[in-house]
Formats: structure tokens, C-alpha cells, sequence
């Protein structure tokens, strides 16, 4: 007796007649909805998102509408299929009881599920203290309405500002103040821009760069503290130096958090660096089992990477939403042997005072870093990192092209240094230190996140339940 007939049946039923809720109307939330309708799921769909408009695209964001280019409010996301949904869009999600299979509102209601999609992905770490971070003239930067806020002060051409941490964000902030002719200063804990997901190595080319368009770039020094004036508007900015920086707008450019905390008590393996899952985005629960009725997709998901020794990562991409959300949007109307895996190589773009930085890989996985092509001087090169005599990543500044070469060594387990394309070759590439923080030291939290555990940190200690 064969129970193809039976299976294929109770997948048709499913599809037809299940509930599937997705948390986080995000674009990681929407392509899952499409990737759902397109699999043939004809039963509910509700999309529940804490901002009050449909999903939009974040990259212009920090680029296109800072400069003025483009309305805050023009950057919804185009839609590839109709998702005949219930949208419950400004509407926090609060809690998850997976007992009786409910996501609970901030309203008080409770929504029905049968499979759930979690996609809450990442906010703004705010400046820490309130009453500071609470000055007119204070900002983060993440949401639709952040930027419109940021753009518009930007447009009243303030004396100075002041952005804090050099990571993608911070950078691309200076980039555009720099455009619009404003005064900038950077101040940056780290050792160098972009130290955290680049290492030092690149990160000195890019001091470099910023120095060269007029950014007063201060590395090594943190913002001890903000001072407004007595109308409530922020105008000064004491460093860590004991040096002070006059300023009217400041940007807390200090890296995101995933926001997990509406899953705290529910049984999963949700914490600082999101939500643990396996290749195909079903959740796991504390105690390391995969979930069957919970998966998880976006910034907000880790998972094991095969090509990082199984390394958890979590992967704020661009294509890592918009994959993860179809392999587990797949997988969630589905049963095995027909699950999909993930099994995304992490790539980023940043544009920068007229430079492409571009990236294949996971860097931080890396310990060292060779060049491989191009002119570090002219700032037209790539880079190639390496762990364990392999490749794992590459860098490139306004090499772009360049990338699809490097990412099949890198799916490959290539040797490293890598053998470069047949031109534009430096003289004999040699492998140096990338010279990334060590783990604790505070900079901003990098792009891609490996989150394995390190035994020599602390050890688990189970001990049997009472009954």
C-alpha cells in the first residue's frame, strides 16, 4: 500500500481550506504572501505589520530618498501577484501562544493560525538614553517615516551633523551629506569604518575615502553624551576624547535589533540574534527541535549555513528576504520529500561617495584578505577573504562585474588565495590579516552575523525536570 494518495490529498486539503498568518508586513512578509498564492494556496491569509503602510523598499531609504530624489511615500513595493490577503497593518504583534495556535494583538484580539510565518525583521537601535535621544534634531534610521523626518531636516541645511557609528548606514548618511554639500563628522568607535562586516583592512580604504570628500572622520572615540538647548533642540555632542562636537542634527546610526520580544514565552529559540531555524525556515523551539506549524524568514532568521561549517547566520540582504520568504513560504505548503533548503550565498551593495561596494560571502567569517584585482589607490579593486586555506568571501569598489567569478570559488571551497582573472592583476596578491574586531568589542553589528556558540564561553548545564 503506497501513501502517495493519502499525502498528496492532505496537502490539497491544506491549501485549499488551512489559515496561514504571516507577522511582518515586510518585503520578506509580501514575496511570501505571492510565493504562497503561487503555490496554489487558496485558503486564509492574514498579514499583520506594526507600521500603518504596505511593504516598502528600505535601500532607498538612506540614498535616493535622503537626497531628496525620491518621496519617503513612493517607495511601496511593487506587487508580482495579487495575495488576496487580510491586512492588519498598524497593528503590533504582541505575543504567540502555540499551544492554541494564536498570535495575540496589541488590540487585544487574537488571530487563528495554522502555520505561522514569523518576518518582524530588525528597528533602529535607539540612542540609549531617552531623555537625549528625546532632542529635536535626534534621529534613527530605518522606517518610511524616519527618513522622511531625516530628508527633511537634511533640506533645512543644518551647520553641522553629526553621525554616530560608521557602519553602512552611518557611511551612506555622510556620502549624502557630503553630496548636499553639508558638514559631517563621523564618530566611530571602531578602528575604521565599515570594520564590522569589512574588517580593518578595507576599513582604512574607506577612512580614506571619506576623508578625501571632506568628512571629519573620528575613529577610536564614542559620543559620551548629547546637549540641547533651552528649547529642547539638540546642539552639541560630547565625545569620548573629552573633545565636543557642534551639531543641530544627529543621526544614531548604532546598528538594529531584531525584534523578537513579542516571542518571549513561547517555546522558541528566539533571543538577541533572532530566531534560530533550520535551511528550510521552520522554527526551532528551546530545546532545539524543529517546529512543524512555525517557520521563520528575513532579518529576523538564523539559520545554518552549509558553507560556513554550519555556522548559524543571520543575514540582513535584500535577497535573503526575498529568497528565504519563497523557500519557506514554499515549504509551509508542503511535506517532505518536497521541502526546499536555503541555500543563499549573503551579497550586499552599498553606494558610497561615488563608489559600488559590493560583497559575495560572509567577510567576517574570514581571517585574512588578499587583493586580487585593480588599484587600492584608485579605489577600482577586488578583494578576495580567506579561512583555513579556502575562500569565503569577496569585496569589490567599483569592480562589481567581478562578483559571479568570486562567488563560484566560493561555492566551490576554492583555495586560497584564490587564482584571479587572467587580467588586471596586482603584483603577487599576498594574504595579510583582515584585521576584524575581536568578539565583544563594541562597533556596529555587521550585516551578516555568525552566531555559533563558543564552547570556551560558557558550557549549558541541563538538569531533569521536576515532576
Amino acid at each position: 500500500m503506497t501513501m502517495a494518495a493519502p499525502i498528496a490529498e492532505l496537502v490539497r486539503d491544506f491549501k485549499a481550506n488551512a489559515r496561514i498568518v504571516i507577522v511582518g508586513a515586510s518585503l520578506a512578509g509580501l514575496r511570501a504572501a505571492e510565493t504562497l498564492r503561487a503555490e496554489g494556496f487558496t485558503g486564509s491569509l492574514t498579514i499583520i505589520g506594526d507600521e500603518p503602510y504596505e511593504p516598502y523598499d528600505r535601500p532607498p531609504l538612506s540614498k535616493q530618498v535622503l537626497k531628496g530624489w525620491v518621496p519617503a511615500d513612493h517607495t511601496k513595493l511593487p506587487r508580482l501577484r495579487d495575495v488576496d490577503a487580510q491586512w492588519r497593518l498598524g497593528m503590533a504583534a504582541t505575543g504567540l501562544d502555540r499551544a492554541s495556535k494564536h498570535v495575540l494583538l496589541a488590540n487585544g484580539e487574537q488571530v487563528a493560525y495554522d502555520r505561522l510565518l514569523i518576518a518582524t525583521g530588525t528597528r533602529a537601535r535607539q540612542w540609549p538614553n531617552p531623555t537625549e535621544a528625546a532632542l529635536e534634531g535626534v534621529y534613527t534610521l530605518r522606517s518610511r517615516d524616519d527618513a522622511a523626518r531625516l530628508q527633511q531636516a537634511l533640506a533645512a541645511r543644518p551647520s553641522r551633523v553629526l553621525v554616530i557609528g560608521a557602519g553602512f548606514i552611518g557611511s551612506e548618511v555622510a556620502s549624502v551629506c557630503r553630496e548636499l554639500d553639508l558638514p559631517v563628522t563621523v564618530a566611530e568607535r571602531g578602528p575604521s569604518p565599515l570594520v564590522g562586516p569589512l574588517g580593518r583592512v578595507i576599513g582604512e580604504v574607506a577612512a580614506e575615502m571619506q576623508r578625501d570628500h571632506g568628512v571629519d572622520l573620528r575613529c577610536g572615540v564614542g559620543v559620551s553624551s548629547l546637549e540641547g538647548d533651552a528649547g529642547g533642540h539638540v546642539r552639541r555632542a560630547q565625545l569620548s576624547d573629552d573633545t565636543t562636537i557642534e551639531a543641530d542634527v544627529v543621526l544614531a546610526a548604532l546598528g538594529s535589533i531584531r525584534n523578537v520580544e513579542w516571542l518571549e514565552g513561547a517555546g522558541l529559540a528566539a533571543g538577541f540574534w533572532g530566531v534560530g531555524c533550520d535551511a528550510g525556515g521552520r522554527a526551532f523551539d528551546i530545546n532545539g527541535v524543529v517546529t512543524d506549524s512555525v517557520y521563520v524568514a528575513g532579518d529576523v532568521a538564523r539559520a545554518p549555513h552549509v558553507l560556513y561549517e554550519y555556522e548559524f547566520l543571520a543575514m540582513e540582504h535584500w535577497d535573503n528576504a526575498v529568497l528565504g520568504a519563497e523557500v519557506a513560504a514554499h515549504n509551509m505548503v508542503h511535506l517532505e520529500p518536497a521541502y526546499y533548503p536555503l541555500l543563499l550565498l549573503p551579497g550586499f551593495w552599498s553606494g558610497q561617495f561615488g563608489v559600488n561596494i559590493k560583497s559575495v560571502g560572509v567577510p567576517p567569517f574570514g581571517d585574512e584578505i588578499a587583493f586580487t584585482q585593480g588599484s587600492v589607490e584608485e579605489r577600482r579593486f577586488a578583494a578576495a577573504y580567506g579561512h583555513r586555506g579556502r575562500i569565503v568571501a569577496a569585496v569589490t569598489f567599483n569592480h562589481g562585474k567581478w562578483l559571479p567569478y568570486y562567488a563560484g570559488l566560493i561555492e566551490r571551497s576554492a583555495p586560497f588565495p584564490p587564482p584571479p582573472p587572467g587580467w588586471d592583476q596586482p603584483d603577487g596578491p599576498k594574504p595579510i590579516p583582515a584585521e576584524f574586531p575581536e568578539h565583544g568589542v563594541p562597533t556596529a553589528i555587521p550585516d551578516v552575523v555568525l552566531t555559533g556558540h563558543d564552547p570556551s564561553e560558557r558550557r549549558a548545564e541541563f538538569r531533569p525536570r521536576r515532576r
